[in-house]
């Protein structure tokens, strides 16, 4: 990953520190932002599917793709958060997959 998605999931985690504080309850509303993120994924993707007969057809796979990519910073910064570090954890991910799928 380029090195500045890494400087922004730390500068959010400062800004977010700065705003917030770095309490057990201000981890945890960072960790259950996940799930607010994942519902907008949710939403987008029924929006897709035109599956509410009311709205009808709302997005597009690529506000679903926008979506998920909210996801996957959020779950970054709630990392970085934690005080861990949010590459080697993904990488450690991403070694696991792959020895899982022998892709490497």
């Amino acid at each position: 990953m380029d090195e500045s998605i890494w400087n922004s999931v730390r500068a959010s985690r400062g800004w977010l520190d700065a705003a917030n504080g770095t309490g057990d309850a201000e981890l945890t509303c960072r960790i259950l932002k996940l799930t607010e993120e994942a519902g907008e994924v949710a939403g987008a993707w029924i929006g897709v599917l035109g599956q509410n007969p009311r709205k009808g057809v709302t997005h597009s796979r690529e506000d679903v793709g926008a979506e998920l990519a909210d996801v996957a910073f959020t779950a970054l910064v709630a990392i970085e958060s934690l005080g861990l570090d949010p590459r080697a954890l993904l990488d450690a991910c991403a070694a696991k997959v792959r020895a899982r799928t022998g892709t490497g």
